[in-house]
């Protein structure tokens, strides 16, 4: 009698078991199903660990898209190739990106829209161990920077009537935080950097060979894509974004950076010697296309 108790006990443990493990299946597809919907329907914004994707960061992090009522998805990437691949495969609505990427996508059949000019500028910064100070001595180096980029563009720029000793060899290193260290550990010749790596470049004593701000080069945009200016839904999502975007540019442009080094911090994984030594930048806001494309022209 003994033994049959044992069995039944045994029994209806293992069925209960199996129960409770079937149910956490349930419950467990249930949640990711859940988090994918909530997810295809936000509207979601590629972004880097660079200063130019700052209002992104304060607006998600005063809860700005909450208070507008617009859902808003943030995705980061290190790499602007990546923040490419997501939105030619529809996977982002908008991104912080270049002008220079987006014709490169759009050759490629991705339409897209800027919403405007962002802040973003690049400095060319050569090794200190190199002592390299003007492009012609270029020749024979190396320069990272990433393809069909304002990089790619900005290097040739720079190039352009320039005699070298021998070719520039322009080496595609795509993640912004892989190509400082890079720079600190002797690794590459010479690369361009926005803020807040080119500031940590600097304070590391690495010599600035050309500034695109110098080349009269304003490259640095907000791009959505166009089929969300097609959408209801996604329109009203983006005015939403745009308006809590343009607050936050508001309160970076009253309070200053040093205001949100948190936020710096947190997002950019910039040290506080750096974030200490930041230029004073202003931050210009964004307007909803019409849908005639006439935004290109800013």
């Amino acid at each position: 009698m003994k033994k049959v108790l044992l069995f039944t006990f045994a029994l209806a443990l293992l069925v209960s078991c199996g129960q409770s493990y079937e149910e956490k299946l349930r419950l467990s597809r249930a949640e990711r199903a859940r988090i994918a919907r909530e997810d295809a329907l936000a509207f979601k914004v590629g972004v880097l660990p660079t200063l130019d994707c700052l209002p992104v960061y304060l607006a998600q992090e005063r809860q700005l898209f909450d208070t507008l009522g617009v859902s808003v998805h943030i995705k980061f990437r290190n790499a602007q190739l990546d923040l490419d691949t997501a939105l030619a495969g529809s996977s982002i609505e908008c991104a912080v990106t270049d002008r220079k990427r987006m014709e490169n996508m759009e050759k490629h059949g991705t339409e897209l829209e800027v919403l405007g000019a962002t802040n973003a500028y690049w400095q060319l910064i050569s090794n200190r161990t190199a002592r390299l100070k003007e492009p012609r001595q270029l020749g024979d180096k190396m320069v990272a920077m990433t393809r069909y980029s304002a990089t790619d563009y900005l290097t040739d720029q720079i190039l352009k009537g320039v005699k070298t000793s021998a070719p520039v060899f322009k080496i595609q290193v795509n993640d912004v935080n892989v190509r400082l260290r890079m720079l600190e550990t002797n690794s590459m010749d010479a690369m361009w950097l926005t803020e807040p790596q080119a500031t940590s470049a600097r304070l590391q004593k690495h010599q600035v060979m050309a500034d695109s701000r110098q080349m009269k080069e304003q490259l640095g945009v907000v791009a959505v894509r166009s089929r969300a200016l097609v959408d209801a839904r996604r329109r009203r999502q983006l005015a939403l974004f745009v308006k809590a975007y343009n607050m936050a540019c508001d309160s970076l442009n009253d309070k200053g950076l040093m205001n949100y080094t948190a936020i710096i911090r947190k997002y950019c994984t910039a040290d506080d010697r750096t974030i200490k030594s930041l230029p004073k930048l202003q931050y210009p806001k964004l307007t909803v296309p019409n849908g005639t494309r006439q935004q290109r022209t800013l």
